[in-house]
C-alpha cells in the first residue's frame, strides 16, 4: 500500500529548487469522504430497514396466513437479483460515456428506480406488487451501490482510503440503527418504507450534486455475451492478489453471519431466556454491536490511513472476530454473551474499516472498477444465503443444539480468513 506523503527533507535539494508535495495529491477531494458515509447511510437504510424488519411487518399485513413463505419468496428474489445486478451495472457503469460523466447516470437513475419500487411497496397491499416492488429497488438501489463504490479509486489516492472505508462502514453499520429506529415511528407503510427513501433520495442527490464525474476518453468496446457474461467473474490467475482479498472477505463475512441469524435461538437455547426476553435482549445487543461497529469503522480507517497500511487492519479483525465467536460459542451466562458481542462488534468494525481501502488497492483492472467491486459484492451476499443453508446440517450433530459447532466454524471460517490476507503481495 502506498506511504502517505512525507515532506522532503530541505537538504535534499537546492536552495534554488526547494522541496514541495502537494498534501492535495494524497488526500480525497474537499467533504468527499463525509458526503459517501452519508450516502451510504441514506441507501443502507433504504436497503436494510426493510431487510431487518419493515418488510416482515409489510408482508404480515398483506399476508398474514402464510407470511413466513411469502417473506422468503419477497426477500430471496431480491437477493438473487441483487447479486446479479451490483456487478452488471458496474460493468455498464464503466463502459458509460456521457455527458454527465460515468457514474452520475448510474446513481440517478438508480435512485429514481429504487423509489418507484419503494412507492409501489408502500401503496400497493398485494403479494405480487410486493415482490416486483423489492425487486425493483434491490435491482436499481444495487446499481446506485456499484456506482458510489466506484467513485472511491476514481476519486481517493490509495494513501487516503481508509477513511473513504471507514465511511462506507460507518454509514452502513448506523443505517442498521436508523433502521430499528424508522421501524419504531409508526406501523404506517407509507412512513416505514416512504420516509427512509426520502433520506437516500436527499443524501445520495446531495452527492450526485456534489461529484467531479468525468467518463473517460474513447469509446468502449461493443457489448457482447461475453462483456455480459465477464461481469459476473474474474480470472484469480492474472489477478492473484484480488483473488485472494475476494476469498478473504468471503470468509470474515461467513464467519460474521452466524450470530446475528442465531443469536435469537442461541439465548433461548443455551441461556433459558424466555420468548419475551429473548426479542429486546437481542434488540439490546444488536444495537449495541452495530453502534460499536459504526465506531471502530470511522477510527479504524483513519489510523490505517495515518500508518499507510491495510493488510495488519484486516488480519486483526479476522482474528478478533475468530476470538469473540469463540466465546459466542461457550459462554456461560448472559455476561459473557454481551463481551462476546463486543468483541465481534470491534473486529466486524476493523473489519469495516479497512476491507474497501485494501480491496480498491488490488483491483484487477482500475478501468473496470465498478465491475471488479460488484464481483467482491458477492463474496458480501453469498455468506447470508450460505449460512442459513449449512446451518441446520450443523447444528443436527450431537442431537440437535450444537451451537458450539455452528459458531465454531464460523470462528474457524473468519481464522482462515484473516491468514489468507498474508498473500497478498501488491498491498501492505
Amino acid at each position: 500500500m502506498d506511504q502517505a506523503a512525507v515532506p522532503a527533507s530541505a537538504s535534499a535539494t537546492t536552495p534554488a529548487e526547494p522541496a514541495s508535495t502537494d498534501p492535495d495529491a494524497e488526500r480525497a477531494p474537499r467533504g468527499f469522504v463525509l458526503r459517501l458515509g452519508l450516502a451510504n447511510f441514506g441507501l443502507y437504510s433504504a436497503l436494510l430497514t426493510p431487510v431487518i424488519v419493515t418488510m416482515a411487518l409489510r408482508v404480515a399485513d398483506v399476508a398474514p396466513r402464510n407470511k413466513e413463505s411469502v417473506l422468503g419468496l419477497v426477500l430471496g428474489v431480491g437477493a438473487v437479483l441483487a447479486v446479479i445486478a451490483n456487478p452488471l451495472f458496474g460493468r455498464l457503469s464503466d463502459r458509460t460515456r456521457s455527458r454527465f460523466g460515468r457514474r452520475r447516470p448510474w446513481l440517478v437513475g438508480g435512485l429514481l428506480g429504487g423509489l418507484l419500487g419503494l412507492m409501489v411497496i408502500a401503496f400497493i397491499p398485494a403479494v405480487p406488487a410486493l415482490v416486483i416492488g423489492w425487486a425493483v429497488v434491490q435491482t436499481s438501489f444495487n446499481a446506485v451501490y456499484a456506482a458510489l463504490m466506484a467513485t472511491i479509486p476514481d476519486q481517493v489516492p490509495a494513501a487516503a482510503r481508509g477513511s473513504a472505508s471507514g465511511a462506507v462502514g460507518t454509514g452502513l453499520t448506523a443505517a442498521v440503527l436508523a433502521g430499528s429506529g424508522i421501524a419504531a415511528l409508526s406501523s404506517d407503510a407509507r412512513v416505514m418504507f416512504l420516509l427512509p427513501a426520502v433520506l437516500t433520495v436527499a443524501l445520495v442527490g446531495w452527492f450526485v450534486y456534489k461529484l467531479d464525474d468525468r467518463a473517460p476518453a474513447g469509446a468502449p468496446e461493443p457489448f457482447s455475451l461475453k462483456e455480459f457474461l465477464g461481469s459476473f467473474v474474474f480470472d484469480p490467475r492474472r489477478s492473484p492478489d484480488f483473488g485472494w482479498a475476494w476469498l478473504t472477505k468471503f470468509l470474515v463475512m461467513f464467519g460474521s453471519v452466524a450470530p446475528m441469524t442465531y443469536l435469537a435461538y442461541y439465548l433461548p437455547f443455551r441461556m433459558g431466556v424466555s420468548a419475551a426476553a429473548t426479542a429486546s435482549t437481542v434488540a439490546v445487543l444488536v444495537a449495541a454491536g452495530y453502534a460499536v461497529q459504526s465506531v471502530t469503522a470511522a477510527a479504524g480507517g483513519r489510523i490505517s490511513d495515518r500508518f499507510g497500511r491495510r493488510k495488519p487492519f484486516v488480519i486483526s479483525s479476522g482474528l478478533i472476530v475468530a476470538a469473540g465467536l469463540a466465546l459466542l460459542a461457550f459462554a456461560p451466562d448472559l455476561t459473557w454473551i454481551i463481551v462476546a458481542q463486543f468483541v465481534m462488534s470491534v473486529g466486524g468494525g476493523l473489519f469495516y474499516a479497512v476491507d474497501m481501502a485494501l480491496i480498491t488497492h488490488v483491483l484487477p483492472d482500475p478501468d473496470n472498477a465498478a465491475k471488479d467491486l460488484g464481483v467482491v459484492n458477492i463474496a458480501n451476499a453469498l455468506p447470508q444465503s450460505l449460512m442459513p443453508m449449512i446451518a441446520p446440517f450443523l447444528l443436527a450433530i450431537g442431537g440437535g443444539g450444537n451451537y458450539p459447532l455452528l459458531f465454531g466454524v464460523a470462528a474457524a471460517a473468519a481464522l482462515v480468513g484473516s491468514v489468507l490476507v498474508t498473500r497478498i503481495k501488491g498491498a501492505q
